[in-house]
């Protein structure tokens, strides 16, 4: 059997509990590297090295580009950069956003399944939207253990563990002391998990699909090859279909507030004017600004009316 010494966790809203009962579970000898990647603020430095070192035994610390990769101790990504596992070392890159985020837990959980396949276990925790069901699946598809997703039943956000679920073959659904629990037998292999058969799954990203990217605006092609549908621009921003839609479906809301603002801004103004003009205007600049009035109060009814259907 092969070791399975590389284990990668990640989390967004609502995982910080889930993370400290992990960590109180984690033995200072286990024989795995453990990767965290947590979605922070972009600015300022990351205190949860600190909080990982003060809640378990092993070591932690923000990852350095090059640095090699030692069992028993934890790598955190740090702000605004996506943390990548090569075979024997990790990079730091501040490449492009994947599903809006630097940095991705899919980016994390992809490389480490391309540079230690059946070696590597993946934990999924609480957090919104859908980051980590990709590179759950990735995990899976290249014979690593796509251990857990947070119970959506425990998780405080569950969004993340029910897309994971819906899109991955995920091998346990537990709570957050439960993967404690369980991810030292992996490692040892005293726990086996089902193997599911392995796929090619190359990414194609060879077909436009009509969209824009959200981030810069460039055109999105879409991946025909295998796993989750997702979406990929010229610049390298990775969107997923529900991440695509809710990005549309603010930027929709947003234009309708500007030209809301820009109806309502011109009746003022044509109001301003009637009250200065002369007589033969004064009438015209009135019915102007009760037409716009009209068309701001047909584009606020849009705006109160509008509901948007989930993405399952």
């Amino acid at each position: 059997m092969a070791r399975r010494d590389i284990i990668a966790i990640g989390g967004s809203a609502g995982s910080f509990e889930a993370l400290r009962t992990i960590a109180r579970k984690l033995p200072a000898d286990l024989p795995a590297a453990i990767f965290v990647v947590i979605h922070l603020s972009p600015r300022g430095k990351s205190y949860l090295p600190d909080l990982l070192e003060g809640w378990g035994e092993l070591p932690a610390a923000c990852g350095s580009d090059g640095e090699r990769v030692q069992p028993g101790r934890i790598y955190v990504a740090p702000p605004d950069r996506h943390l990548l596992v090569a075979e024997d070392h990790i990079h730091l890159t501040r490449g492009p956003k994947e599903g809006l985020h630097r940095p991705s837990i899919n980016v994390t959980f992809r490389s480490a399944a391309l540079a230690y396949s059946p070696r590597v276990i993946g934990v999924l925790l609480s957090g919104l939207l859908d980051d980590g069901a990709s590179g759950l699946w990735e995990i899976a598809n290249r014979r690593g253990i796509a251990v857990v997703v947070q119970d959506p039943e425990e998780a405080q956000f569950p969004s993340m563990p029910i897309n994971a679920l819906r899109d991955a073959d995920v091998h346990y659904r537990l709570t957050a002391e439960e993967i404690g629990a369980i991810l030292p037998r992996l490692v040892s292999g005293e726990e086996i998990a089902e193997r599911k058969q392995h796929m090619p799954s190359e990414p194609r990203y060879d077909r436009f699909s009509g969209f824009t990217c959200p981030e810069c605006h460039g055109p999105l092609y879409e991946n025909t090859g295998s796993g989750p549908t997702d979406f990929r621009c010229r610049v390298g921003h990775v969107l997923s279909l529900k991440i695509l839609m809710d990005e549309h479906t603010s930027a929709q809301e947003r234009k309708l507030y500007e030209a809301l603002l820009a109806l309502e801004e011109g009746a003022d103004l044509a109001l301003y004017t009637a009250g200065r003009a002369g007589a033969s205007h004064h009438q015209d600049f009135k019915n102007e600004a009760e037409q716009l009035r009209r068309h701001a109060g047909t584009i606020r009814r849009l705006l109160e009316e509008r509901n948007a259907p989930g993405v399952d």
